[in-house]
């Protein structure tokens, strides 16, 4: 596995300083972000290091060559299902951009979400998924670009209630959706943090996905029990549960690895930072990804 980060936790670091911390620390790999320039609805969201919109194809692959850092996957994460129909189109025709550079920068991967409709239930949503998603993958197919979608249910505050943001969260869910695309290029950014507060076996999943396992995160999840008892599982997720790093959380890193050698997964594995623990300050965010790294340094070699 070639083990990197995202860079969305970087936001107030260039496209070079983020590259320049990759290669200074260790890292073979960036999922580097590259969010439209406008107004980000949310945290984590409106980041781009890498900008689809004017791409100096040359410089950006000189520049990784010199570091000698890949680039995982170019990252977009917004929800094309929006019920809002101009944002929609914006997001999709984005999504496009994020393909087309991945073709002329030789990046096989674009991550993103698939989305959702919170007004509409699962089986309207699926019937969504089609009439948007297969012409995209179908596009991303001829462009030669694979496209891997995170199982996040972007389900934790008021405004993503009820529902969540993204329906590609569950097992019975993947089968549905492989089956109305059955596209080749078309599968998983596998998190196990996201199982972690449904509930659920996260890596029973690895075995039966593994030919859709196109890239992976490292983020951990601490479910409080405490506080849980105290609000119940119908409230809204942050009410009880934290993104922490790596180790520090309730994911068995011996475990999940182990599923991963077992599929003899040698594809990219990215540590992805969201611990308010390491907000605040640029360099408490640069501490953060180390001490990610050096927690999972047992897993890859030195």
């Amino acid at each position: 596995m070639k083990l990197g980060f995202n860079s969305a936790i970087l936001d107030e670091c260039t496209f070079e300083e983020v590259i320049d911390f990759a290669a200074d620390n260790g890292f073979s790999c960036v999922e580097l972000c590259a969010w439209p320039r406008e107004k980000a609805t949310r945290k984590y969201a409106g980041v781009s290091h890498l900008d689809v919109d004017d791409l100096n194809v040359e410089y950006i692959q000189d520049y990784l060559q010199k570091k000698n850092i890949e680039i995982s996957a170019i990252a977009y994460y917004p929800n094309p299902l929006d019920p809002d129909k101009e944002k929609s189109e914006r997001i999709i025709e984005h999504i496009k951009k994020c393909i087309l550079a991945a073709e002329k920068l030789n990046i096989e991967l674009v991550n993103t979400f698939i989305g959702r409709n919170q007004t509409k239930n699962v089986k309207e949503n699926l019937k969504l998924v089609e009439e948007v998603w297969k012409p995209i993958v179908d596009f991303a197919e001829q462009h030669h670009v694979k496209i891997a979608i995170e199982n996040c249910p972007m389900l934790f505050t008021n405004d993503e209630w009820p529902g969540g943001q993204n329906i590609m969260t569950t097992p019975a869910i993947f089968r549905r959706i492989f089956e109305i695309i059955p596209n080749k290029n078309f599968g998983l950014n596998f998190d196990p943090s996201h199982f972690i507060w449904q509930q659920m076996d996260y890596t029973t999943p690895i075995y039966e996905f593994k030919d859709r396992i196109f890239h992976i995160h490292f983020k951990d999840i601490k479910v409080y029990k405490e506080k849980l008892d105290n609000v119940g599982i119908m409230a809204t997720p942050l009410q009880y549960i934290a993104p922490k790093l790596p180790g520090l959380g309730d994911v068995d890193w011996g475990k999940y690895v182990s599923a991963l050698t077992d599929i003899q997964y040698r594809s990219y594995a990215v540590i992805e930072v969201e611990d308010k623990s390491f907000e605040d300050s640029l360099d408490a965010k640069k501490d953060s990804i180390l001490i990610s790294k050096n927690y999972l340094s047992q897993y890859f070699p030195g």
